[in-house]
């Protein structure tokens, strides 16, 4: 994936590498407009679209909160009529008597109390049926009223009704069959009712069952009217997931059942929540309140095809009208830039004639703007150019004059180095080998000074050079300089930079033996390499003169300052002085942070009477190749 992304970063870098400047700036321009109108459009459009949600929903929950309140008003219709049919002291008494009445007594009841049931059935045209079943065999039944409830036991509803004890409960029952039985099995009546059910218990383990019944239409007059908004349909859903409406309407052409049910059963069903789904291109808008009788809710269902239809006409509208735009004032700058542009074509012709080899062209053009300054830079370059070819032609005659030079001085220093040899011979001849031995450590000192093929040598080559300098210092200060070395093996091919253990070894002779003691004694110089991390670490060490506090941070100051401030505080001394002015400890520290970096160097620590110690920070850098040697001591 990362090599697929870098390939085509790199095949859009070459193709807008060879796109014009002027197309470069047109592109931009278009970009930097572009971006502005895409956000304010997104921004306007999503408060269009939302501002079009919120108008919608308000308007159809308004809708919605009408027809609850209407449902709710026949659910307290119908629970009156419930309770004025049990409180009935008539109807009591005959619903729990413990004989057959006499035929007066039955005339009696239906003459009067039962008349009065009736009365109370039709005060409310929207009640449909107001039936009471009972299981008490004394009783007779009277239609269409008082029932055995034998005729209701096989439907679905009964045992709920039984297990409710005296609680209303409420049923959506759907084609309900007459239970009166009054046609024939080819043309039975089946009808959908809202009912409410409630069971009572009489003494001797007899119960009654009260049903009042509303026609569905009736009970959701808004649900089931053919006259609804054209954009909107509503419909109920009740505990079970059924859905409950006019599937004639028009509004159903382009949405079913099944998909409703789909998209209903997907989100939360919380009071007074509302929420948007799709159905092919058409988005349409749910808004639900419940009711909580019933254990269903009511649905309202919005088609958004044609608000959101506008704000798609308004917002490709706005866009075509952008992109007119856009063109026109792209044109009109394309040719603002190519009046702009003709200097810098100008100046671009001329580079190409400078790179064809004509170094003598002329660029009339005057110097305002940055186009006219850029082209008198260029006129100065081509100038500097031409002196710099004469330079370079001078330069390659000196060149051959120093190449002479050098040989020459190549032949003195050999010239040095065989009269060395020659003294070395007679020293040894007339049994002088102290003289001999110094004149071989003189001639080796000079050589790996003189010899400078590289800047980098190895720590081996570094520490035979210090013995070679010990030993004639030895001759000053007749062998009271000690040289110790602990150096694992492995580390003697470690890099380091040529000639960068002298200084700090001619300081621990030079500052070292500046005490009685040093000059009576002697001292010590111990130089150690280790290894920690990806850092390889040599110390110089004496046990000379030390310095004080105010010497080493002076010091200190000196390796880490600027050149220009040390140069401007320390430039006297460093001219007048021979001793103390830290220029080779400077030096030093200079070379390492410029081949390796700022975070190696050089530090110094000393006491005054007791110790110096330089150690010297540098990358653990193995020259001879293989194994590191703290690898190869474990594999020995």
């Amino acid at each position: 994936m990362g090599n697929l992304f870098r390939k085509w970063k790199m095949r859009l870098i070459q193709l807008t590498g060879r796109i014009s400047i002027q197309v470069k700036l047109i592109g931009a321009y278009i970009f930097i407009i572009l971006i502005p109108i895409i956000l304010f459009s997104w921004y306007l459009f999503n408060e269009f679209y939302q501002n079009t949600i919120e108008g919608t929903v308000k308007k159809n929950q308004y809708a919605l909160e009408s027809e609850k309140a209407g449902i709710i008003n026949h659910i307290e219709v119908m629970g009156r009529t419930a309770e004025l049919s049990e409180t009935d002291k008539e109807v009591r008494n005959y619903l729990r008597m413990t004989r057959e009445w006499e035929a007066p007594e039955l005339v009696e009841f239906n003459t009067n109390t039962f008349y009065n049931l009736q009365r109370l059935q039709l005060s409310n045209p929207n009640i449909a049926n107001l039936r009471i079943y009972t299981n008490n065999p004394n009783t007779k039944e009277i239609w269409p009223i008082l029932f055995k409830d034998s005729r209701i036991a096989n439907r679905a509803w009964y045992n709920d009704v039984l297990d409710s004890n005296g609680i209303f409960r409420w049923e959506i029952l759907q084609n309900e069959k007459d239970i009166m039985n009054r046609y024939g099995p080819d043309s039975e009546a089946m009808s959908t009712y809202v009912s409410l059910f409630k069971k009572i218990n009489y003494p001797n383990q007899t119960h009654v069952i009260l049903e009042v019944d509303m026609l569905i239409d009736k009970f959701f007059q808004k649900v089931f009217s053919p006259i609804q908004d054209e954009q909107s349909h509503m419909l109920v859903v009740d505990r079970t997931g059924r859905i409950f409406t006019d599937t004639s309407s028009p509004f159903f052409k382009t949405i079913n059942m099944e998909q409703l049910r789909e998209a209903w059963s997907a989100h939360p069903h919380q009071a007074g929540s509302n929420f948007t789904f799709q159905v092919g291109d058409t988005p349409y808008l749910i808004l639900s309140t419940p009711i909580d009788h019933l254990e269903a809710h009511l649905l309202n269902v919005v088609s958004l095809e044609e608000p959101v239809t506008q704000i798609q006409q308004t917002r490709n509208l706005f866009i075509a009208a952008a992109v007119v735009l856009i063109a026109l004032l792209s044109v009109i700058t394309y040719f603002l830039q190519s009046l702009i542009l003709k200097k810098l074509h100008i100046l671009r012709d001329s580079m190409k004639k400078v790179r064809r080899g004509d170094l003598n062209v002329q660029i009339d053009m005057d110097a305002g703007g940055e186009v006219g300054e850029l082209a008198h830079h260029f006129r100065q370059m081509l100038k500097k150019m031409n002196e710099l070819i004469v330079e370079a032609v001078n330069k390659q005659a000196a060149t051959k004059e120093a190449e002479l030079n050098s040989l020459k001085n190549q032949i003195d220093a050999h010239f040095l180095y065989n009269t060395l040899e020659n003294l070395k011979m007679l020293a040894e001849v007339e049994a002088q080998y102290t003289i001999s031995d110094a004149l071989t450590s003189l001639g080796a000192l000079m050589r790996y000074s003189l010899k400078w093929s590289s800047d980098h040598v190895r720590l081996r080559d570094e520490i035979q050079h210090i013995q070679n300098y010990i030993a004639i210092m030895n001759i000053r200060y007749d062998d009271k300089l000690k040289l110790k070395l602990d150096i694992p093996e492995g580390y003697q091919e470690q890099e380091v930079l040529k000639m960068s253990l002298q200084p700090l070894v001619e300081n621990a002779v030079k500052h070292g033996m500046n005490t009685d003691r040093a000059r009576r004694e002697g001292i010590v110089i111990l130089i150690r390499a280790s290894k920690k991390d990806d850092t390889m670490l040599i110390e110089v060490a004496d046990d000379g003169a030390g310095m004080s506090p105010e010497k080493l941070d002076e010091l200190h100051e000196k390796i880490s300052m600027e050149d220009a401030l040390f140069y401007k505080k320390y430039w006297h001394k460093y001219k007048g002085e021979n001793e103390g002015n830290g220029i080779g400890l400077r030096n030093v520290t200079q070379r390492i942070k410029m081949y390796y970096g700022n975070e190696y160097g050089i530090r110094v620590e000393s006491a005054e009477g007791a110790y110096t110690q330089v150690r010297m920070k540098l990358p653990y850098l193995i020259l001879s190749g293989g194994l590191p040697a703290d690898e190869k001591n474990a594999y020995r």
